[in-house]
């Protein structure tokens, strides 16, 4: 199997809630941020593998390249055991 990053967009999945005077914003029940609102705009900080670009959410994951690939481990038979 390989994997690869993939730029995934997570916008209409992003949800928020106000506390404290920012909004948490969630993803799948877990906390990936915040936005807080000045008179500057607003400020998004989110955790590493999020990302806002646009006023939209990206989330960026690990992803199998080719869906049909398989892998044997044989001890360096070529794949058969």
């Amino acid at each position: 199997m390989s994997f690869e990053k993939k730029r995934l967009d997570i916008t209409d999945r992003v949800t928020g809630r106000f506390s404290a005077g920012q909004m948490n914003l969630f993803f799948e029940k877990e906390q990936i941020g915040t936005m807080s609102f000045g008179h500057n705009g607003n400020q998004v900080s989110l955790k590493n593998g999020y990302e806002e670009e646009n006023h939209s959410f990206f989330q960026y994951a690990d992803v199998l390249s080719k869906q049909d690939e398989k892998y044997v481990d044989c001890d360096e038979e070529n794949g058969w055991c």
